[in-house]
């Protein structure tokens, strides 16, 4: 049987973007690691994780979360250099 570990070290993105996707979609982490994994598909998929970290770091933002903002940017600038957006969106 697989454990979470192994999941994530299969995932393309890192365990916290993943857990960012998790927290914003309600999900256990072993979905968002599925989610994930499909929308790096798609340019279109790649752009909605993208959104995914904008719309929390606005939430922690609204909510004067300045640490976790900090935290958002930092797993956001992870996203950016390894899955950047699609040149046409």
């Amino acid at each position: 049987m697989l454990s979470m570990q192994d999941i994530l070290d299969y995932c393309d993105l890192n365990d916290d973007v993943i857990e960012v996707i998790a927290d914003h979609t309600g999900v256990p982490m072993i979905v968002a690691a599925e989610m994930s994994e499909a929308l790096l598909c798609s340019p279109e998929g790649v752009c909605r994780l993208h959104m995914m970290l904008v719309e929390c770091m606005k939430e922690a933002l609204a909510r004067q979360r300045n640490e976790r903002v900090i935290e958002l940017m930092e797993v956001y600038e992870h996203l950016r250099r390894s899955h950047p957006l699609p040149s046409h969106f």
